[in-house]
């Protein structure tokens, strides 16, 4: 994982409380983003559709800032990300996907 960043706010507190489940978070982020087949981009952007589909503004917005810092993904390819969105969740969570990216964006 990169430098062992979470967006989940309570991850500090577990990593200070009870660092045996954090541990196992890192070795499970680790063991799911391998790269063996997709690489960590797709993965990324998997990641980006899975919680534009999810409707987790909160999560989208992360996974999308995630990906443009570390991977250079593009407005574009998070777009080509939320049209999947639309097709397979619906107007609703890929409205919310957008809203998100141009939040970012502006």
């Amino acid at each position: 994982m990169k430098e062992e960043v979470f967006f989940s706010k309570g991850m500090k507190n577990v990593k200070e409380d009870y660092p045996d489940i954090y541990d196992i978070s890192i070795k499970l982020n680790d063991v799911c983003y391998t790269g063996k087949s997709l690489d960590y981009k797709t993965q990324k952007l998997i990641a980006i559709g899975i919680a534009a589909a999810a409707s987790d503004d909160r999560a989208v917005k992360k996974q999308i800032l995630s990906g443009m810092k570390e991977l250079d993904i593009t407005k574009d390819e998070v777009v080509d990300v939320l049209r999947v969105v639309l097709l397979l969740s619906g107007k609703p969570a890929f409205t919310k996907g957008m809203n998100a990216l141009y939040n970012i964006k502006e």
